[in-house]
């Protein structure tokens, strides 16, 4: 999961002309997190937060990064903090922007964290409110990228589980692909990450396939 979100890193630590406190900021948390520093990063993206009190995204992030880590992340302690934090800062998103299919996708995850962790516990209490999560995220955004690839991907993991064909899901997978290609950024710092592992994904399916 780290891999491909590094490639918003790259996307979006670009130079712009006449930056604010929130650009910059923004970006060096992004750099930070592109150094492999996650604690920093977060830590600057709440305090970005702090201050950006209507905007969502600076909390989304912090629900980003602290998951991510989480899915890295073996000891039950650590996992608890980082997806506790995660939680707290999608709740905080949420109240600012509700609705919205990307902060439904981070919950998603948040869930699927947990389920990851420990799925003996968590996998039968969190396996329907995620697909219920995404269900809702298709009803409000069914085009977005993250939303179609996400929960084809949550979807896969079930199939192969319980050992059931996850053809429709590889092809939900190649949809995917073809609206990250024509996705379109609503705001600066909007989250686009997610394609390298669409496309990875993808390679998955077509080698199972041989």
């Amino acid at each position: 999961m780290i891999r491909a979100i590094t490639v918003i890193i790259l996307f979006v630590c670009h130079t712009v002309c006449g930056q604010s406190q929130y650009e910059t900021g923004m970006q060096k948390a992004f750099a930070l997190w592109g150094e492999g520093k996650s604690a920093e990063a977060s830590a600057l993206f709440e305090r970005i937060a702090a201050a950006e009190k209507d905007n969502w995204l600076p909390n989304y992030y912090v629900a980003l990064v602290n998951t991510t880590t989480a899915f890295q992340t073996k000891d039950k302690e650590q996992v608890n903090a980082l997806l506790t934090k995660a939680q707290e800062a999608y709740d905080k998103a949420d109240l600012i922007s509700p609705d919205n299919a990307e902060l439904l996708v981070m919950q998603a995850m948040i869930h699927t964290a947990w389920i990851a962790f420990d799925p003996m516990t968590n996998g039968m209490k969190l396996s329907p409110v995620v697909k219920q999560l995404y269900t809702k995220a298709k009803t409000l955004a069914p085009e977005n990228p993250r939303v179609v690839f996400c929960a084809a991907e949550f979807d896969m993991g079930g199939a192969a589980f319980f050992g059931q064909d996850t053809t429709p899901m590889c092809a939900e997978v190649e949809r995917s692909i073809a609206l990250f290609n024509n996705f379109k950024a609503e705001e600066a710092f909007y989250p686009q990450w997610g394609l390298d592992r669409a496309q990875a994904t993808l390679a998955k399916c077509n080698s199972e396939k041989k």
